[in-house]
């Protein structure tokens, strides 16, 4: 009996990925908001009750692209990061960033459904809250680990800034201002690539890549990383 089930299981894995493969491909031409589980099962020659056993509604295929492209996103900021010395604190932050920007340049519809306009009545789920927080959590994790090594020491104030539970959630409860930091470079890295992405910095900004290793660099300064 197992063995049935297993076969069952693949194919739904398998067709279940192809729908999401051509809602993306839709996310390019039509955008998030016109985005049509019956347009996919047409592309894919499904009948519209087939898709809707896999996708109940359209905000579940939406939610499905949304935590993919986050989790993409996030490990490739994860895997650049792993790959430079523990000690190199500044290096780690530059890593992850310039991975992120490498990703939403390769990606800049899934880019866009996560960090553009808000796609009118859809409500994102508690689902995407972890997936959302990975490249946020990974550049707390580096300071973390600069005030663990000594290699960072508490900065003043700040204590207002930031919801309590959040500061111990990511162990940052001894230095609240700098988790305010942490923020700030969160935000800021995600606004210099959403600027590139939507051209707001064209003929201004001769060289993205330079000026955005100058924005890191901004906020690495401002975290105090050596």
């Amino acid at each position: 009996m197992s063995a049935p089930r297993t076969a069952r299981a693949r194919v739904r894995a398998q067709l279940t990925s192809e729908i999401a493969d051509v809602a993306r491909t839709h996310l390019a031409t039509d955008g998030a908001a016109a985005l049509s589980l019956r347009a996919v099962a047409r592309e894919l020659g499904m009948a519209s009750s087939a898709v809707y056993r896999y996708f109940p509604s359209r905000d579940d295929l939406l939610t499905t692209l949304i935590v993919d492209a986050y989790d993409a996103l996030g490990e490739a900021a994860e895997r650049a990061e792993a790959a430079v010395a523990r000690a190199d604190l500044r290096g780690r932050l530059h890593a992850a960033c310039a991975a992120a920007r490498d990703w939403a340049l390769a990606h800049p519809h899934e880019y866009a459904l996560l960090y553009g306009s808000p796609v009118p009545g859809y409500a994102a789920p508690a689902t995407t809250i972890a997936p959302a927080a990975r490249v946020g959590l990974l550049l707390t994790g580096i300071v973390s680990d600069g005030l663990a090594t000594a290699a960072l020491t508490p900065a003043p104030g700040g204590a207002d800034m930031i919801a309590p539970q959040a500061l111990a959630d990511v162990g940052l409860t001894a230095d609240p201002a700098r988790a305010a930091l942490v923020v700030a470079a969160w935000s800021g890295l995600f606004g210099a690539i959403g600027f590139e992405l939507h051209g707001h910095t064209h003929n201004i900004v001769t060289d993205h890549a330079a000026w955005f290793r100058a924005v890191v660099d901004t906020h690495a300064d401002a975290l105090g990383l050596p």
